[in-house]
């Protein structure tokens, strides 16, 4: 198994901004935030995540 490496800073911001999006969706009511608030924190989940194991993402 590879070891983690930071992710590029646009990547980083991609999956932060997210994330926060997500989170914001679930606990206040923002009409489009609020649908796709569980789309959002996977999204971001998921950016973070491919750019920790793969190098150069």
């Amino acid at each position: 198994m590879k070891n983690p490496s930071a992710p590029m800073k646009i990547t980083w911001i991609i999956g932060l901004t997210a994330g926060i999006l997500g989170i914001i969706g679930h606990f206040a009511r923002v009409d489009v935030l609020t649908e796709y608030n569980y789309q959002l924190l996977l999204i971001g989940f998921i950016a973070l995540a491919v750019g920790t194991t793969v190098k150069g993402v």
